[in-house]
């Protein structure tokens, strides 16, 4: 039985959502009163029924995608990027509003719900300058006479399948380089988290109606928002008109999209499973050890991909590092994550807490020694889902410990033999970030060689969580090998054409082939 006091927070929730969207431009009456039931993790309670889009609606909206992409190929990049920096000024105008909407929707901490629209800023700063450099190359010929370069086209419709745990950062990941090499977007949001990708598209309109009234065309249906089930996901996935589809999720859902879209030679960006670890060696300094560590390991209630769940601890400091780490585990504050002060907020729903309560319950039963891990009573009701992050000590790397689990749990062991170290490191399926802590230069590089880590992320002195979005993301093995975000990511969205130029007024074949004919 919900108490009163949280049915009165979940109101004002509630309320206080629909202020949010409305002052964001979001039109809660055609949103209203559907089968989509949103409800905030912070109590549990609805805050909004949203009208969910049918297959066929996804159909539709990929055939206006479509020809948005036709017409939108052909404005110069540009003027592309003056919509991605006008999207960028309109997320710092609702930089408030859209951050405290993604910590009520998810239940991320104040400065983290306002870092993802950060982020969201930054990815646009980045592809203005980038719609300026989709540069190709000249490439030497070994023909007199000719020239020869590669140039880079826009792709099509490029879907977007996000994840709860970063409602919009990742759309933007993707959308902001998608539009600015003259693709459209088409986003199926996590049922877990509609309310964010509706006011994120509202934003976006916004920032289109400025660029048409500087005469420049915007087609309707460039980017667009279906909400709905994972039928939404096939029909992305399957339509041959859908050129990329970049999904983030588990592995499991990765191994069903994969070959779907390999089977009609569709391109994928896979952001799939984490299970990230960390060395800390001898050297260490213990004290940013131990701030990096806390971070990336009960950071967003472990409810990153780039999550710390395993820590690889030397045995000459294991003693006195562990009790610090647990004394941490123990103290940190945990609870409404609005609230001032908190640094823990609630698991996303009750599956979430189901399931760490099981790999906690394996880990015991492979000789783990567990710190934490319980219930908290935040007083929002029986319906949210707060715990204490768990450090578990275990005596070897087995059972739990090479599962990913979406929650604030993280395994420690001891080790003797740094090799010894860095082979548990990659001893798992997955690949995708990592960190070693150290001062000793041998031991960093080699954690950076093509020896040492094989996750797609490798830091030294820096947890695995927090990457930039100045450099690649993405992992190895069962994370997927997709790559989003910066340094050179763009070029997924895009086709790359081989040309070939003579200029002059004899045909000579490469490879000193000779067809002579009369």
């Amino acid at each position: 039985m919900t108490s009163p006091a949280a049915k009165t927070a979940a109101t004002s929730l509630a309320d206080d959502v629909a202020a949010i969207l409305g002052r964001l431009g979001v039109d809660t009456g055609a949103a209203g009163d559907g089968a989509l039931v949103a409800r905030s993790p912070l109590s549990g309670e609805v805050i909004a029924r949203l009208r969910t889009d049918t297959a066929a609606d996804a159909d539709a909206a990929i055939a206006r995608a479509h020809a948005a992409f036709l017409a939108w190929r052909l404005v110069p990049a540009p003027k592309r990027g003056e919509l991605i920096r006008l999207l960028g000024e309109e997320l710092r105008a609702a930089k408030e509003d859209l951050g405290r909407l993604v910590s009520i929707e998810v239940g991320k901490i104040r400065s983290e719900g306002l870092g993802e629209v950060q982020e969201m800023i930054d990815i646009c700063d980045f592809a203005v300058g980038l719609s300026r450099q989709l540069y190709g190359q000249t490439i030497a010929t070994e023909r007199a006479e000719h020239r020869m370069m590669e140039t880079w086209h826009p792709l099509g419709v490029v879907g977007i399948i996000t994840a709860f745990n970063f409602p919009v950062a990742v759309w933007s990941w993707n959308a902001a380089l998608a539009l600015v090499c003259g693709n459209a977007v088409l986003w199926k949001p996590s049922e877990k988290a509609p309310l964010t990708a509706l006011a994120t598209q509202a934003l976006f309109e916004r920032a289109a109606g400025r660029l048409r009234g500087q005469g420049v065309e915007v087609p309707p249906g460039l980017s667009a928002v279906v909400t709905g089930g994972r039928e939404l996901g096939k029909a992305l996935v399957e339509h041959p008109a859908v050129a990329l589809v970049s999904a983030t999720g588990s592995t499991a859902m990765g191994r069903n999209v994969g070959p779907r879209l390999a089977a009609r030679f569709a391109r994928a960006i896979l952001e799939l499973g984490g299970n990230n670890a960390a060395i800390v060696a001898p050297t260490a300094d213990l004290d940013l050890t131990l701030r990096a560590v806390a971070f990336a390991a009960m950071g967003t209630a472990g409810q990153r991909c780039t999550t710390l769940r395993r820590l690889f601890v030397h045995d000459s400091i294991y003693d006195a590092f562990v009790p610090r780490l647990q004394r941490a585990y123990r103290s940190v504050p945990v609870g409404d994550p609005l609230a001032a002060g908190t640094l823990i907020g609630p698991l996303i729903d009750g599956l979430a807490f189901e399931a760490m309560q099981r790999a906690l319950a394996d880990a015991g039963a492979a000789g783990g020694a567990i710190c934490g891990g319980e219930r908290v009573d935040a007083g929002l009701g029986a319906d949210a889902y707060y715990v204490r992050p768990a450090l578990v000590e275990m005596p070897t790397q087995a059972g739990p410990v090479e599962r990913e689990t979406f929650a604030p749990i993280l395994y420690v062991m001891r080790y003797r033999d740094f090799a010894e170290a860095l082979r548990l490191h990659n001893a798992v399926a997955q690949g995708l970030s990592s960190s070693v802590f150290t001062n000793d230069l041998r031991e960093a590089e080699a954690f950076l060689s093509a020896s040492g880590s094989d996750c797609g992320i490798a830091n030294v002195n820096i947890g695995p969580s927090g990457a930039e979005i100045g450099g690649a993301f993405g992992g190895e093995k069962e994370t997927g090998g997709g790559r989003e975000a910066g340094s050179d990511a763009w070029k997924a969205y895009m086709r790359r054409a081989t040309n070939t130029i003579n200029y002059g007024r004899t045909l000579p074949l490469a490879q000193g082939v000779r067809f002579d004919v009369a």
